[in-house]
C-alpha cells in the first residue's frame, strides 16, 4: 500500500514507487470524461503521463522487465473477492498466468484510481469492461513490439502465457524483454476482447490469491498494523447514541502504569456529533484497564429512551399513515380474493468478525491512516473538509478487512483515531471491542411492511400494495414526518421483482419515517435484505390463496425470458415436481445489485417433532462473470448470514441502549446448524451483476414457505426460533 503524495497526477514515477517496480515498464491507465479528460480511452503512462497534462487515469497495470504484472487495485477487500477477481480479469486478456500478477492496493485517489467502495456489489460489474481493455491493449502493444522485433506482420503473432510468439517459425519473446519498445508505443483505442468461448482464466474455479495469506497469518488486517511509537486508545461513548459528557473522573485511570491521557472526543455518524472520553496509554491492555477505571457522567436529556416493545408499536402504527393510492384501491376493491399481511424485521448489528478499528498519524501538514476501511476516498473526502486540508496530502490506506457489510463505510471511526493522534502528537489506534462495535451502531433498521394484494378470476394478482415503515440511513430523527399518499404505478419495492411490474395491473408504494434516536445504515443487501422477505413471503401466500403452484405462480407472473430460464432451472435442479410429502419446499426470488437469485428450501421434521432445514438450492443469474468458486462461496456466506438474521439474533432496547453486548446473547449460526448448501451460475450474456449481496435476501423467505408448506403456519416476524414452531 502506498500513498498519492501531494502530485495531482500519477506519473509513472509515482505508479513504480507504488508498486515497488524498478527500472522500465510498461505501465497503462483509462482516462475516462469528466476527470480532465475530452474522452474515454487508454493511455500510455510509461512516456511521462501519457496523456498531457491534467489527464486523470483509472485502472493501472504495469508490466516490468522481469515480466511482471502489477495491477492497482482501487477496491477494498473484505471477503468478497477483489484481489482475485481483478487479477482474473487482466490475466486473461493480458495473456499471462496468475502467478505472474502481483495486487497492490491503491491509495485514495477516485480520479486515479476510481471510487474505492465495494458497496452495491461494485467490484465486477462496474468496471469489467475498462480492466479487460486495459489488459487487451497492453497484450496488443507487446505483439506490435515483437513483430517490429522480429519484421513479420502482427497478424502473425500472439501472445501466450506472458510470452509473445511468432506462429510460423515458433520464435518467442518473453513480455519483460519487450517492454522498452512496446513503452514507447501508442495504445489502440479499438482493440478487440475475447468471446467468451475463449476464455481460459475468466470463469475458471481458481483458488484466490489471498486464501494462503489469510492461513498462516501473514495477512493484514487493521489490527495488525503497527507503526514506531504508536499508542492505543479506547474510547468510553454514550450508550444512549446522543447522549452528552456531562463530566468525567480520570484519576483511577491515570493511576494505571502507561496511560498517557484522557480527555473528551467526538465522532460525526452522519449530521450528529456523538460523544465520548478517550483514554490513551502505550498499550492495548493499559488502555482497556484504564477505560474500565474511568468514570463519565452523561447527559442523556433531550431526547427518546426507547424499548424495542415501543419501537415496533410505532412502527405498526407507521404503516397505517401513507395515504390512499386510488387506482389500487379500485382494483383491490374489484378482487375476487383479497389477502392482507403484516411482515416485520428486527435491527441488527453488522458483528463483523473484526471489530472496528483505525490507525492514525497526524502531522502538521499531512494525515495519514491504515485500517480496516470500505470506502477510502470518501475517508479522504471527508477528513480533508473537516480538517481544512487538501486531499493530495492525507493518505487513507486500506489493509484487508475482516467483514464489512456497509458498517466500515461511514468517517466516524477513522475521524475519531485522527482526532486523537492531533492531541496526542503521536500515531494512534484506535480500538473497538466487541461490546463498542455491537452496541453503538449504526444498525440495520427494523422495518414493517403493510401488504395487501387482490386476484382476478384466473387466479392472477390483479393489485398488489406494499407501504413500509422504517428508519431511513442516517442519526435518528426525533420528528414526526408527514408521509405522503402511496403511489399508484409508480416506483418500486425492493421485495419485488422487477418483472412482476410488467404483469401486475395496479401496483402500490408507500413509506413511513419512523421517528428514533437510534443511528440506522445499511446492511448485507441494503433494503432488499427486509423487503425481500415481506414481497415474497406476500407472493407465496398469494400463490397458496389461488391454489396454485407457488414456483408456476412466480413464472406465470414473471414472462421475461431470463426469469423463465432461473426458473426452469431451480425447477431442474431441485427436483421440485417431485418433492415428496413429508417435506416442506419454499421457494422465494429477489433482485439486488443487477443480479437474481432464487432459494429453494428443504425442511423435514426431526423425531421430536422439531423443524430441521435439510438442503438450501441456489441459483444465480449475474451475467458475465469471473470467478465461479467465488460466486459460491459469496452466496454460501449470504445464505449462513441470512440464516442468522432470520433465527437467531436481533438488536433489542431497553431505555435506549442496545441490549445485546457480545455473541453470548447475539448468536451466530454454529457449523452444527448449517444446512447442505447448493449453488448454481447461470450462464448468459448478460451484462456483469453483483455476487457479494444477492445472495442474502431471498433466503427467510424461502425457509418461512417451506415451514408453511410443512405445517401450515405462516411466519411474518423475524427473527423466529426454529425450535418452537
Amino acid at each position: 500500500m502506498g500513498s498519492t503524495g501531494s502530485n495531482t497526477n500519477m506519473s509513472r514515477r509515482n505508479f513504480i514507487r507504488q508498486t515497488g517496480l524498478t527500472g522500465m515498464a510498461l505501465t497503462l491507465g483509462i482516462a475516462l470524461p469528466g476527470c480532465g479528460n475530452n474522452k474515454e480511452g487508454i493511455v500510455n503512462v510509461s512516456q511521462g503521463n501519457g496523456a498531457g497534462a491534467g489527464t486523470e487515469l483509472m485502472s493501472w497495470i504495469s508490466v516490468d522487465q522481469s515480466g511482471k504484472v502489477y495491477i492497482m487495485n482501487h477496491r477494498s477487500e473484505m471477503g468478497q473477492g477483489t484481489s482475485q477477481a481483478i487479477p482474473q480479469m487482466i490475466a486473461e486478456e493480458l495473456e499471462v498466468t496468475l502467478d505472474q500478477v502481483s495486487v497492490r492496493s491503491a491509495a485514495a485517489n477516485s480520479k486515479k484510481f476510481g471510487p474505492h467502495a465495494p458497496d452495491g456489489s461494485y467490484s465486477v460489474r462496474g468496471w469489467y469492461k475498462q480492466l479487460l481493455l486495459v489488459g487487451a491493449s497492453a497484450r496488443q502493444m507487446l505483439i506490435t513490439a515483437a513483430a517490429a522485433r522480429w519484421k513479420v506482420p502482427v497478424t502473425e503473432c500472439y501472445a501466450k502465457a506472458g510470452e509473445v510468439i511468432h506462429r510460423p517459425s515458433g520464435k518467442k519473446l518473453g513480455y519483460g524483454a519487450l517492454v522498452e519498445e512496446a513503452a514507447k508505443l501508442q495504445p489502440p483505442q479499438n482493440v478487440v476482447l475475447k468471446d467468451r468461448k475463449d476464455y481460459t482464466v475468466i470463469g475458471k474455479p481458481m483458488p484466490r490469491l489471498d486464501a494462503p495469506l489469510k492461513s498462516n497469518g501473514t495477512a493484514i488486517f487493521g489490527l495488525d498494523k503497527k507503526l514506531p511509537g504508536m499508542l492505543y486508545a479506547l474510547v468510553e461513548r454514550s450508550p444512549r447514541f446522543w447522549g452528552k459528557v456531562r463530566s468525567f473522573d480520570d484519576s483511577a485511570s491515570m493511576a494505571i502504569a502507561g496511560v498517557k491521557r484522557v480527555f473528551k472526543v467526538r465522532r460525526p455518524v452522519f449530521g450528529a456529533w456523538y460523544e465520548g472520553v478517550a483514554v490513551v496509554a502505550d498499550t492495548l491492555w493499559g488502555a482497556m484497564q484504564a477505560r474500565k477505571a474511568l468514570k463519565v457522567v452523561w447527559d442523556d436529556d433531550g431526547f427518546e429512551h426507547l424499548d424495542s416493545d415501543k419501537l415496533r408499536a410505532r412502527m405498526l402504527e407507521d404503516i397505517k399513515r401513507p395515504g390512499v393510492a386510488k387506482k389500487f384501491e379500485a382494483a383491490f376493491a374489484k378482487a375476487v380474493k383479497k389477502l392482507e399481511a403484516v411482515y416485520e424485521t428486527p435491527y441488527q448489528s453488522h458483528s463483523c468478525m473484526e471489530p472496528l478499528n483505525c490507525i492514525a498519524d497526524v502531522r502538521d501538514e499531512s494525515i495519514e491512516i491504515w485500517g480496516p476501511i470500505q470506502e477510502a476516498v470518501s475517508i479522504q473526502e471527508d477528513l480533508s473538509e473537516r480538517m481544512k486540508m487538501p486531499a493530495a496530502n492525507i493518505t487513507v490506506n486500506m489493509t484487508f478487512l475482516g467483514g464489512g457489510f456497509g458498517r466500515k463505510t461511514i468517517p466516524d471511526y477513522p475521524y475519531e483515531a485522527v482526532m486523537i493522534s492531533k492531541e496526542m502528537k503521536a500515531p494512534v489506534q484506535v480500538v473497538w471491542t466487541r461490546e463498542d462495535d455491537m452496541t453503538l451502531g449504526p444498525f440495520r433498521t427494523g422495518s414493517a411492511f403493510a401488504c395487501r394484494g387482490g386476484l382476478d378470476a384466473h387466479g392472477n394478482i390483479s393489485a398488489f400494495q406494499a407501504i413500509t415503515a422504517s428508519q431511513p440511513f442516517g442519526e435518528g430523527t426525533d420528528k414526526d414526518n408527514n408521509p405522503g399518499p402511496a403511489s399508484d404505478n409508480n416506483g418500486n419495492f425492493g421485495g419485488l421483482l422487477h418483472g412482476y411490474l410488467q404483469s401486475i395491473p395496479h401496483y402500490s408504494f408507500g413509506w413511513c419515517t419512523v421517528k428514533s434516536p437510534i443511528p440506522t445504515i445499511w446492511w448485507r443487501a441494503p433494503n432488499a435484505h427486509s423487503e425481500g422477505f415481506a414481497g415474497e413471503s406476500f407472493i407465496d401466500e398469494l400463490a397458496y390463496a389461488a391454489g396454485k403452484d407457488p414456483l408456476e405462480f412466480r413464472k406465470a407472473h414473471l414472462p421475461d425470458t431470463r426469469y423463465q430460464a432461473l426458473i426452469d432451472r431451480l425447477e431442474t435442479v431441485s427436483g421440485w415436481k417431485e418433492r415428496g410429502r413429508n417435506q416442506g419446499w419454499g421457494v422465494a426470488i429477489t433482485q439486488c445489485f443487477g443480479s437474481t437469485v432464487g432459494h429453494i428450501v428443504k425442511v423435514s421434521k426431526r423425531p421430536d417433532g422439531k423443524i430441521k432445514i435439510e438442503k438450501v438450492i441456489a441459483v444465480i443469474d449475474c451475467g458475465w462473470y469471473v470467478n465461479p468458486d467465488i460466486i459460491r462461496a459469496q452466496v454460501e456466506g449470504a445464505i449462513v448470514m441470512g440464516l442468522g438474521a432470520a433465527i437467531k439474533h436481533e438488536t433489542h432496547f431497553k431505555d435506549g441502549m442496545a441490549v445485546e453486548k457480545n455473541f453470548d446473547t447475539y448468536q451466530m449460526p454454529r457449523i452444527h446448524e448449517t444446512p447442505d448448501i447448493e449453488v448454481y451460475i447461470m450462464d448468459n450474456d448478460e451484462a456483469a451483476g453483483g455476487v457479494g449481496e444477492p445472495g442474502l435476501p431471498p433466503f427467510a423467505p424461502a425457509l418461512c414457505n417451506a415451514i408453511f408448506d410443512l405445517t401450515g403456519k405462516r411466519i411474518r416476524r423475524l427473527p423466529f426460533n426454529l425450535e418452537e414452531v
